[in-house]
């Protein structure tokens, strides 16, 4: 239904693409919580059903605006999008992962935007066979996605899931790999999780909510009947939990996970048996977190009870409602976070990360005996994938750094002898001997050392307060930003850009203190981390104070958006993708997707002290009449993350209360959602664009 008010013609919005940009109308909304009263002039903008012609020919002119504005950019956007392409691999493959009786992987070719998904006998890759070919799936449609992709136990069968809309809904459908033909099963508005039964008769999925698109229902289907005749596994009752879907290693369980901010559990049911019930592993509780895997008889479970940055224990199925028999397998360090584990018939492998930095270690069971794997660089991510048999002799790790693309590597569970699977390869003659990384760390406003992770290429970097900057941050829902290599990011390096990230509060980057830190009532930090990060960079002549470029997406953009009203005229220019700004007005909201399960990472401001928090940092809710920086706004009409009406209404606030005649550009994507486009160089040209918006804006100074 929409919520335009089209009772006064004569206010209409001005939809014509002058250099000031579309100037919308205004009809007066007001809204009272806590006895105060807040107006919101384009609160008319928000359609749910995304077809009201006012607000698609608003959405139209931003576009129309935005394309005019920087038409003369055209040439040099299409020169770096050239330029980023040119540095991927087109034929290219990932590495085989050994699960069951065939080794997977995913293929790409040419101009292709989308992977084939194939098997073969051997990591070698003979009598390899095409399973499903996503380019094929995706030719008739703009936007396509695959979410998941699951073999049936006897690999006889292939249940997939995917979104044409990119509203993150999606339809399971069942590929016979014998016939290569669908079978009838056509399952809709899914998670698009799946996981099989062991019998091959039947699977599990999880159904969301078609408003809030919260997943809430647990469900198995039987192959051959109705989605109407599913039977209904579980179903969450809280709607700030969400659930997710997963099987142990050893395939014999199926795990419903529960999760929110403050509590996260699990529920087991058998995969071997077809009337199974799912049974909680140990009660939710406040504050409490665990996730477990079996081995043999045992369960070892990864929590924070008793434990600020969580610990590993071990217990068995008689012994799983008494926590306090459960016995330590890495005990509790309050100085480094456990962050991952992974079990193996005889080893265990655990990661953790201290002072920011990680490590992984190698202990043998039986013996206890352990060491840990060595590493090059001071600042890199390392993080396991790819371990799918419990009976494996080496351990899968996954390895880079600002200056190193990504590499595979495997790590002999015995010896500790490391042989690498594959490295990255950069083609448009990247050569890492002529790039340079650094970790430095960043005093606070409160004495906090806030870390920050830079790259810059050696020819081009004086340190002499002259280098460009580009600064990206995120700093929500214990999210890490790690220092991986991007190969975009070569094309600012080569242009003598400094690239930094910082690991601002709201991340696990120094722990979960870290994290907690910057969430909820201390949501704060996370900004004036961002912006005291940026300080210390400018006066340490890192880069010069008027050559600041900010970025960030999502939480991100909320952090983008706070930042322009605490210290605007520290940024040159934002770019801030599909942006969470109206903070407010979402949390109250519970109707629209996700609300409910954020309270615990914002607060819920239906309680006044949370309430006036969020109105004292929210983007939307302090813009000022006063001068901003330069900014790009993107967003994808079909996010379910972050509606499109958040940024369009932000961007006409912006454009209406701003005194300066900065740029103000809004890009929509008509077809695209939170992730925006699909396919592997569509995406290119948003990145192109970027890129093109704050180098035209360095080159006009």
């Amino acid at each position: 239904m929409s919520n335009t008010d089209n009772s006064n013609p004569s206010s209409l919005s001005d939809v014509s693409a002058t250099p000031e940009g579309p100037q919308a109308k205004k009809v007066p909304h007001q809204m009272t919580h806590h006895g105060h009263t807040r107006v919101d002039d384009y609160y008319w903008m928000r359609d749910d059903n995304r077809t009201d012609p006012e607000v698609i020919n608003h959405l139209e002119a931003e576009n129309a605006h935005t394309e005019s504005m920087l038409a003369h950019t055209r040439a040099l956007q299409d020169s770096l999008f050239e330029e980023l392409k040119g540095r991927i691999v087109k034929d290219d493959s990932s590495v085989p992962v050994k699960d069951g009786n065939f080794y997977y992987s995913t293929e790409v070719s040419g101009d292709n935007e989308y992977p084939v998904y194939v098997r073969a006998d051997d990591f070698a890759g003979s009598n390899k066979a095409v399973l499903l070919d996503v380019n094929q799936l995706a030719a008739e449609h703009d936007y396509y996605n695959v979410s998941d992709v699951e073999v049936s136990i006897d690999g006889k069968l292939l249940a997939y899931s995917e979104d044409t809309v990119s509203r993150r809904m999606y339809t399971i459908k069942v590929k016979d790999l014998d016939t290569g033909k669908l079978l009838v099963d056509t399952l809709i508005n899914t998670s698009g999780q799946i996981v099989w039964q062991n019998d091959n008769k039947a699977f599990y999925y999880i159904k969301k909510d078609e408003q809030t698109l919260l997943e809430y229902q647990v469900f198995k289907h039987r192959l051959g009947t109705e989605q109407s005749e599913d039977e209904l596994v579980y179903e969450e009752k809280d709607l700030t939990f969400y659930t997710f879907l997963d099987k142990s290693k050893d395939d014999s369980e199926v795990y419903i996970w529960h999760y929110n901010t403050d509590c996260k559990g699990m529920s087991i049911l058998s995969a071997d048996d077809p009337n199974a019930k799912p049974e909680m592993f140990y009660p939710r509780e406040h504050g409490l977190e665990y996730q477990v895997e079996k081995l043999g008889q045992d369960y070892f479970v990864k929590t924070n009870y008793k434990a600020v940055n969580f610990r590993l224990m071990k217990t068995n199925s008689a012994d799983k409602h008494n926590i306090e028999s459960w016995e330590d397998v890495v005990a509790p360090d309050d100085n480094a976070l456990l962050e991952d584990f992974e079990l193996f018939s005889n080893h265990l492998v655990y990661e953790q990360r201290e002072n920011g930095v990680s490590t992984i270690t190698v202990r043998e069971l039986v013996t206890g005996s352990e060491y840990p794997l060595q590493f090059d660089e001071t600042a890199f991510m390392a993080h396991m994938t790819g371990n799918s048999e419990m009976s494996a002799s080496s351990v899968r790790i996954f390895y880079s750094s600002l200056t190193d693309p990504g590499s595979h590597f495997e790590y002999d569970l015995a010896s500790g002898d490391k042989t690498l699977l594959k490295q990255k390869k950069v083609l448009g003659g990247f050569d890492k001997q002529n790039y340079q990384s650094e970790r430095v760390m960043v005093t606070a406003r409160d004495g906090k050392q806030v870390p920050v992770s830079l790259v810059y290429r050696k020819s081009l970097f004086k340190k002499d307060g002259t280098n460009p900057l580009y600064q990206y941050g995120y700093g929500s829902y214990g999210h890490t930003i790690e220092p991986s290599f991007s190969g975009n990011w070569v094309s600012l390096l080569d242009r003598g850009f400094v690239c930094a990230i910082a690991h601002i509060r709201g991340s696990e980057m120094l722990g979960r203190p870290w994290y907690e830190d910057g969430k909820m009532l201390n949501k704060m930090n996370t900004f004036n981390d961002f912006i005291d990060v940026t300080k210390a960079l400018v006066d340490q002549k890192y880069c010069a104070d008027d050559k600041v470029f900010a970025v960030g997406g999502s939480a991100g953009g909320l952090l983008m958006g706070a930042v322009m009203n605490l210290a605007p005229n520290l940024y040159t220019g934002i770019a801030s993708h599909v942006p969470f700004v109206d903070v407010v007005t979402t949390m109250l909201d519970e109707t629209i997707p996700l609300t409910t399960n954020e309270y615990g990472e914002w607060g819920n401001p239906n309680e006044k002290v949370y309430y006036d928090y969020m109105l004292s940092y929210s983007p939307y809710d302090n813009i000022e009449a006063k001068d901003y920086p330069h900014v790009l706004v993107t967003t994808g009409l079909h996010d379910s993350q972050v509606q499109y009406f958040e940024p369009m209404k932000w961007v006409a606030k912006l454009r209406d209360l701003k005194t300066n005649d900065t740029r103000l550009l809004f890009k929509t994507d008509m077809d695209a959602g939170h992730g925006g486009a699909s396919g592997r160089f569509k995406s290119l040209h948003d990145k192109a664009l970027e890129f093109a918006f704050f180098l035209d804006l360095l080159e006009n100074q």
